[in-house]
């Protein structure tokens, strides 16, 4: 079975059944649009869908261009304007427009391109898909070809107003070391941010169901979770344990790692503390430069909560902005 949310893998799938299958993506918008520039719809030779361009508005049309699409092999970039009476009925305020690219599957997409893009996003691999909005011919590109766009998960048009670009990011992740109470605050807003959190604490008292009800946690010592977790460029580290057994490790193991982001709750003097532990094991001064600490944005915060709300910050500024 194919997660019917992991669209390109779904169009692959349907194309190797023999299904016939065009591809529409939304790939500029103005004004209030429904979906986000990126957004996919998957359609077969039956008119079967999934996926969405617009909520509901023009899904019909874009139905029946694919249809089409897949009886002649040739692409088709449409244009549709969302009434005001269509953008309220799915929750905006006014109208706008959308463009959408439709693509059959073998023929203005190939086939070895999107099994391609379908492995690189099955590896978590950040991905773009590129294509000529006049001339077709896709391609594959990488986080060094469009840096800006990946930081900001941003698909869209380039300059050249030709050029289109989907980003195929991972899944954003952030790994908690310390199962305390800034955790149980930190843990609901990172998911509101889009991250899927993962708790590490192997004291039972504090990793208990009760305290964090129907998430993750991992009853393993830290520097074992996180060997199984394999953090990356799209992972972010907090570590709130105060305790240097629980938390060096996964500090020395977020270092090796990739990524984005690695903070340490603690005092400017626990912190000293950490730097000469961690360049006793052989650390550069770069290397530990990546670590914020103290953990969070100054924001003056001295309830659980509140440094919660200074982590989320300096985790979003760290992910969005360019250094």
């Amino acid at each position: 079975m194919t997660d019917i949310t992991d669209l390109p893998k779904l169009a692959l799938d349907w194309h190797r059944a023999g299904r016939g299958v065009a591809v529409a993506t939304v790939v500029e918008t103005w004004g209030s649009a429904p979906r986000a520039v990126g957004a996919q719809l998957v359609i077969d030779a039956d008119g079967a869908m999934e996926g969405s361009v617009s909520g509901g508005c023009v899904e019909g049309a874009v139905i029946v261009e694919a249809l089409e699409a897949l009886a002649d092999g040739t692409p088709r970039l449409l244009d549709y304007g969302v009434s005001d009476d269509e953008a309220f009925a799915v929750g905006l305020a006014c109208g706008g427009r959308i463009r959408v690219l439709v693509e059959p599957v073998g023929t203005a997409m190939p086939v070895d391109l999107l099994a391609e893009l379908v492995a690189r996003r099955d590896r978590a691999e950040p991905v773009a898909y590129v294509t000529d909005l006049q001339d077709g011919a896709p391609r594959l590109a990488g986080r060094a070809d469009f840096p800006d766009r990946f930081r900001l998960d941003r698909s869209g048009v380039e300059e050249d107003a030709r050029t289109f670009v989907a980003i195929h990011n991972p899944p954003l992740r952030m790994i908690i070391v310390g199962a305390v109470h800034i955790a149980q605050a930190l843990v609901p807003m990172a998911r509101a941010c889009g991250y899927a959190p993962v708790i590490i604490d192997p004291r039972g008292a504090f990793g208990s169901g009760a305290r964090f009800p129907g998430e993750t946690i991992l009853d393993d010592w830290p520097d074992d979770a996180m060997a199984a977790l394999k953090p990356d460029t799209r992972t972010a580290v907090v570590t709130l344990t105060h305790d240097p057994k629980l938390d060096d490790p996964a500090i020395i193991a977020a270092l090796r790692s990739e990524v984005f982001y690695l903070g340490c709750l603690g005092s400017t003097r626990t912190h000293a503390k950490r730097v000469a532990r961690l360049e006793e094991v052989g650390f550069t001064a770069d290397q530990i430069g990546r670590i914020h600490a103290p953990v969070g944005l100054d924001i003056g915060g001295r309830q659980p909560a509140e440094i919660a709300v200074s982590v989320m910050a300096e985790i979003t500024q760290a992910l969005r902005k360019a250094t």
